[in-house]
This record gives structure tokens, sequence and C-alpha cells, in this order.
């Protein structure tokens, strides 16, 4: 009869170790733990395996002592209540308030994203993603720091000798000093890099010459997924030259050709138009902060010249509102009978010596 409940017992912790485990990683790798990878499902057996061992051996000496069974070997019933009251309560204390540490930071964080993310305008999409960016390393790093602390002081209620490991740790950092220069610099690149806001995520940006939308900005590394939906990860110690396309505001730039023989001025108040009846247009009027810039003739070509315009446009917004822009440019062309190129070149051929 004392078998049964203890053997309950047991199975009871190791489940919810395995459990306590698996919410540990999801935690510390942002929710891309799955359950179902055979990576994840060998080491959870295994400490539920170990759990269930360790309770089991504990109790199953204090469960004979209650049915009136006397095994001299194991805990003893008067051991372990003098642990649970002692030892006992100070675990729990310590894993409730690791808990509440973890889940008040979580909350903090929500609530400061909620509070930034206020509006419709500029300012709020900025805002937000600022305090996302925050929001995920701090959440990382204390949740990281509560735990360790926490488990090192169970360990110590556990009667483990923790000296070796705060040991290593001292050993380790020196190591860190000495042996991980890339490490340390990575670290220090993220810091400023959240520190001095230069990007967020969610923004468009070209880093070392790859371009693409930055997906996580963490303390060693700033994830960047290009168009075409590749990912690249770059330390942030390696990060020579950053451009943002996105903070802030944007330009979409149009280098449009025209035949040599036709009115430039004509054709820039044209483009004008275009772009003051997008921008009364409910659908792209937000997208647009500003009317459109002509800057002039750019460039002269053999069949061309070139007038260059850019429209001012939110984050983001510049490639939606450039394309059809393109689009409404083209066809307005088409309709005035504007020619793009000219229609015919002259050849020179010099006359073959007599």
């Amino acid at each position: 009869m004392a078998v049964v409940p203890t053997v309950v017992v047991a199975w009871v912790a190791a489940r919810a170790a395995q459990s306590a485990v698996r919410e540990a990683l999801r935690a510390l790798l942002r929710d891309t733990v799955t359950t179902t990878s055979p990576l994840v499902r060998a080491p959870l057996r295994l400490i539920g395996g170990a759990v269930f061992v360790l309770v089991f051996g504990v109790l199953i000496v204090p469960a004979f002592e209650i049915a009136g069974l006397h095994p001299r070997a194991g805990v003893h019933l008067q051991t372990l209540t003098g642990w649970a009251f002692d030892s006992g309560l100070r675990v729990l204390l310590i894993a409730s308030v690791a808990y509440a540490v973890m889940r008040l930071v979580g909350v903090g964080v929500k609530r400061f994203e909620h509070d930034v993310n206020f509006g419709t305008g500029l300012d709020a999409l900025e805002r937000a993603k600022r305090a996302r960016t925050l929001g995920s390393v701090l959440t990382t790093i204390t949740t990281t720091i509560v735990m360790v602390i926490a488990t090192l002081m169970v360990l110590r209620e556990f009667r483990v000798d923790i000296s070796p490991a705060l040991t290593g740790a001292g050993i380790v950092g020196v190591a860190l000093g000495f042996g991980a220069q890339s490490l340390v610099r990575d670290l220090i690149g993220g810091f400023f890099l959240i520190l001095e806001n230069q990007i967020r995520v969610g923004d468009v940006a070209s880093i070392n010459g790859i371009g693409g939308l930055v997906e996580a900005i963490n303390l060693r590394t700033t994830v960047l997924r290009d168009e075409e939906g590749t990912v690249h990860v770059v330390p942030n110690g390696a990060i020579n030259t950053l451009a943002n396309r996105s903070k802030d505001f944007s330009y979409y730039v149009i280098s449009l050709p025209l035949a040599l023989e036709e009115d430039t001025d004509a054709v820039a108040a044209l483009l004008r138009q275009l772009a003051d009846d997008m921008l009364g247009e409910d659908r792209y009027k937000p997208f647009i902060l500003a009317p459109l810039e002509v800057l002039g003739v750019d460039a002269f070509e053999e069949t061309a010249v070139r007038l260059k315009i850019r429209i001012k446009t939110a984050p983001l917004k510049q490639w939606e509102v450039g394309r059809e822009l393109r689009r409404r440019i083209v066809m307005a062309l088409h309709e005035h009978g504007i020619q793009m190129w000219s229609p015919q070149r002259t050849l020179a051929v010099p006359a073959a010596p007599r």
C-alpha cells in the first residue's frame, strides 16, 4: 500500500519538472522550442526519469514508516520532515520569488509596449519598434539571471557545495576576457546598438551590404531576412556599415528618362499633379508625408535626359507608394504623348578614304 502513493507522487513530480524545464526553454529561446523535436524530447525524458527515481528513493522509506514498516536504510520520515520544514520551505520560497520576478518582468514589458504604442501616427510606429526590441532583450536577460541565481540557491539548500560553480564562473569570466574577445565585442556592440537606437525590430536595413527586414536584435547577433526569404545572422561586433532605410521617414527616388525634345517643366508639373492626386486619396494619404519634390535634370544621355524626383513617405511604405506612382506616371505619359526616349537615333559614319 505504501508503494502506490509513492509512485504517484514521484510521477507527478517528474511531470512537473518536465513542464518547468519546457517552459524555461521556451522563455529563453523565445517560444521556438517544439516538444515534438527529438532533440527536446530526449532530454525531457531523461530529466523526468531522474526526478522520478530521486523522488521515489527519497519518499519510499518514509512511506514504509507510515505503513508501519521500519527499514534500516534510506531517508527516514523524521529527517525528511525536518528538511521539509527547514530547507524545503526555503526552496519553495526561492522558486515562488523567481517565478514572480519573471512574471512581473514579463507583465511590465507588455505594459510598457502597450503604453508607448498609443496613437496611429508615425511616432507611435517608431515607439512601438523600440519598445518591442528593448522588451525582448530585457526579458531574455532577466529570465537567464533569475534562473541561474535561483538554481544556485536551491542547490545550496540541497547541501550541494556551490563554491566550485562560483569559482568556475570566475574562471569563465577571466577566459572570456582573454580568449573570447570576439564574443565580448559582439555583446558590447549589441548593447550600444540597442542603447543608441540605431535599428529596431521591423526596420529595413542594410548591414555590411546585406539588406533585409530586421527580425531580431540580440546582444550577440542581429537577424535579417531579405526579400527572397533568406535569413542572415550578423554578429554585432562585425557590423562595419549600417544603413537604416526606415527610421523616422523614407524617400522613394525615381530617375525618369525623357526624350531630348520633351519639355521638362511641363513634365514636372504633370508629375506634381499625379502626386497631389495620390495625396488626396484615403488609401495613400496616411503614407505620404510631403508633396512630390522635383530635383531637376540629373543627367544627359544619348537619347534622353534624366529628370530626378522623390517623394517622402512613412517608413516601410516607400515601395508601396513608389510602385503606384510609377504606374500612374507610365499611364500619364502615354496619355499625353510624352516620349521617355528619343524614337530615333542618328549615326554619323565617316566616309572611307579614297
